[in-house]
């Protein structure tokens, strides 16, 4: 996980950092895919501040989610 404060960019990666295609799920919401595979290796999230502005001082973000890559996506 990284966080690029002056980007305001969260990243996640799944593994180790490898070559990727994003594509936007949502407005600022994004999937990274193995192009050969099209496993999900990452998310990003721009404006990442903005996305959670109503929470106040959290220090840990619990994140649980399945990922599926919609048909147009592929």
């Amino acid at each position: 996980m990284a966080y690029d404060k002056e980007g305001d960019i969260f990243d996640i990666s799944l593994g180790e950092p490898r070559e990727a295609i994003s594509t936007e799920i949502e407005n600022d919401l994004f999937i990274r895919t193995n192009p050969d595979t099209n496993e999900v290796v990452g998310i990003s999230i721009l404006n990442f501040e903005k996305w959670f502005e109503d929470i106040k001082d959290f220090r840990t973000l619990p994140i649980v989610g399945t990922f599926e890559i919609p048909a147009k996506a592929a």
